[in-house]
């Protein structure tokens, strides 16, 4: 999920142990709606609650990713993902944030940035991702700064 502000920047999370920064994602539970995963994730990674953010736009279509042997965990089968991604604006304020929201963080640290640092900044298997997402947001994101 994107998550904007009202500056129109975007959050991003530092993946723990490491210097690459990114967007909150997960998956779906058995028996979950991608609304109500998208909402756990949100609040998993982030501790941002779904009455701080409003859904903006939501993805038209999936989108995929491949992670490179070098990258993948070596005690399980995933080798990428199929992501269907939300717009969201925070209503909230940033000290609506908690990294250990859930007693796990996954990530060190966040930040505010603008579109090319998140691209610049993600794991390069994610660059094309990170860009077709922007691209298909464009509409939404016209205006703001630095897109």
């Amino acid at each position: 999920m994107i998550i904007m502000n009202h500056e129109g920047r975007f959050w991003l999370g530092q993946r723990i142990g490491t210097d690459t920064w990114q967007f909150p994602q997960g998956g779906i539970d058995k028996g979950e709606s991608v609304r109500e995963a998208m909402y756990r994730e949100l609040q998993e990674e982030t501790g941002l609650e779904k009455e701080v953010v409003e859904i903006v736009s939501i993805s038209k279509k999936w989108l995929v990713y491949h992670i490179p042997h070098l990258f993948q965990r070596h005690n399980k089968k995933f080798d990428g993902a199929m992501q269907k991604w939300y717009l969201l604006k925070l209503t909230g304020n940033d000290s609506d944030v908690n990294l250990n929201a859930s007693g796990h963080a996954e990530f060190d640290d966040w930040k505010w940035g603008d579109k090319s640092t998140a691209i610049k900044s993600v794991i390069k298997f994610k660059r094309d991702v990170y860009k077709s997402i922007f691209r298909e947001f464009k509409d939404n994101l016209d205006g703001l700064v630095d897109n």
